[in-house]
């Protein structure tokens, strides 16, 4: 009798995390989104790729990690001051961590940790705009 409560009960949590895990793709996927992934500190030996999906909001890049818990963004990331330091291929094993066709870049910012970010050729066009545009409002210096 007792295992069957134990086993009853680690079902009916296994059910509400899978109820948990769509509801929530699900709602990161109705905001609109690309597939990325991104692995922060970078020059550490046990860094590792995540999988997530990112989406711009206004002056900001938010990441929403695919095995999360988390109802909002993972990361955020400031237009501002966000900037491309290297772009390279994935090398080795790295293919297989993520997406496919993907192009590595390693931003870095004064305010956060550097990060490296893959995405397809896509995603990355899109990336790149967002991230060399300026907003309206914001003055842009002029070449002299």
């Amino acid at each position: 009798m007792e295992i069957a409560v134990g086993v009853l009960g680690a079902l009916t949590i296994l059910a509400v995390l899978a109820a948990w895990y769509s509801l929530r793709w699900v709602r990161m996927r109705r905001g609109g989104g690309v597939s990325v992934a991104l692995r922060w500190r970078p020059d550490e030996a046990r860094s590792s790729w995540h999988l997530g999906l990112g989406r711009y909001e206004g002056e900001q890049f938010v990441w929403f990690r695919v095995w999360s818990l988390r109802t909002g963004p993972d990361r955020v990331f400031e237009r501002v001051s966000m900037e491309i330091a290297d772009r390279r291929d994935p090398s080795g094993t790295e293919a297989y961590a993520v997406p496919e066709g993907s192009i590595v870049l390693r931003c870095e910012s004064a305010t956060q940790e550097a990060i490296e970010i893959a995405m397809g050729p896509g995603a990355l066009t899109g990336f790149l705009s967002w991230l060399e545009s300026a907003p309206p409002g914001r003055r842009l210096p002029r070449a002299s």
